[in-house]
């Protein structure tokens, strides 16, 4: 569908200055593994608090997955994505703590790392102890650590896909988000999602779009162009007790769906926001990191898509293209898109507003 080529409304990877920066690199595979990984004792909380103001907030422990499954890449898909997929299938239908959660979170986004990871390296990634990382095995059903790892690699390829061992720290940067852009088009293999979510944001008139602090810019993005072809969206990206107002405004106005943009590190504001707008009868699609993300529980229809983490600031390229995926799906629900999209096209060719 044509567009004014406009290329308006912010790039993923915001330079947020709270945004979550994980600056570990790839470490070599280590089959040793510390005594502690046999240990399934009952440690203190203490050893819960590690990594603090990066964890998710203590809560109740919910199921796993509750919103969307990722598909699995089909024969010849890339490794990393078959793993994430099956890692994902891992976890569902267990009860995790936030903690686990987090384990496991860590986990997907290194998927082609998870296999040759020791608890340690993968306690130091997640930001967790490594007393943590038994207990997140053991919660899985395994006797420990070197169990889950085991399994991993029965059911992964036995060496890490597109070794990367010479890249500098750009390039792997650069190489993370692509395997994050195929972890995301694998994910399409099923677009009933996507197209369930562009039905719901065709019909709620106005369209209040949500997003703080880091995925301020995909919020804005999208509502850049949705404001193209949708008649009213609303874009919410100041936080504050005029959240709420907002959010009654819209619902006054008509709206029945809301749609969020919601990446690490993820703001009380947005979780609370979350939760007030189903209490006011929206539908709530959001667009998170990972299904493991605090959004999750208070979200009707939850589309994932991974951060990159390996410079100073997260990079969200995935989130990026997702949004502008649900705008497609959204213009094919609307019936007069195009003509509006035409109608916009004519009048910046009368108005001179671009440079050809």
């Amino acid at each position: 569908m044509s567009g004014d080529g406009d290329n308006g409304g912010g790039i993923g990877g915001a330079a947020d200055d709270e945004s979550r920066g994980d600056a570990l690199r790839d470490r070599a595979s280590r089959d040793g593994e510390s005594r502690g990984d046999e240990s399934r004792g009952d440690e203190s909380r203490g050893d819960e608090s590690k990594g603090g103001a990066d964890r998710a907030p203590a809560a109740e422990a919910v199921t796993v997955a509750e919103a969307v499954t990722v598909t699995e890449a089909g024969t010849g898909a890339e490794a990393a994505t078959g793993t994430a997929a099956r890692l994902q299938k891992l976890f569902e239908g267990h009860r995790l703590t936030p903690t686990q959660r987090r384990i496991a979170h860590c986990m997907v986004r290194r998927a082609a790392d998870a296999p040759f990871l020791s608890s340690v390296e993968l306690a130091e990634l997640a930001g967790v102890s490594q007393p943590s990382v038994t207990r997140f095995a053991v919660a899985l059903g395994f006797d420990g650590y070197p169990a889950l790892r085991r399994h991993l690699r029965e059911v992964a390829p036995a060496e890490k896909p597109g070794d990367t061992g010479s890249y500098n720290e750009y390039q792997q940067a650069v190489q993370a988000e692509i395997d994050n852009l195929r972890h995301l088009a694998a994910a399409l293999a099923d677009p009933s999602p996507v197209i369930e979510a562009g039905r719901l944001f065709a019909a709620s008139r106005p369209l209040p779009v949500l997003g703080l602090r880091a995925a301020t810019a995909q919020a804005a993005g999208f509502t850049y162009f949705a404001r193209k072809v949708h008649p009213d969206v609303r874009l919410l990206d100041e936080g504050g007790t005029m959240l709420a107002d907002r959010v009654d405004a819209a619902v006054r106005a008509g709206a029945s769906a809301l749609l969020c943009f919601a990446l690490p590190r993820h703001p009380r504001e947005v979780v609370d926001a979350l939760e007030y707008a189903r209490t006011a009868g929206l539908t709530v699609v959001t667009v998170a990191d990972s299904v493991f993300a605090p959004v999750a529980h208070h979200t009707d229809l939850l589309l994932p898509a991974a951060v990159g983490t390996g410079l100073a600031f997260d990079t969200a390229c995935a989130p990026m293209l997702l949004g502008r995926v649900l705008l497609e799906a959204m213009c094919d629900a609307l019936p007069d898109a195009q003509a509006r999209l035409e109608e916009f096209d004519a009048k910046a060719a009368a108005r001179g507003l671009f440079v050809e």
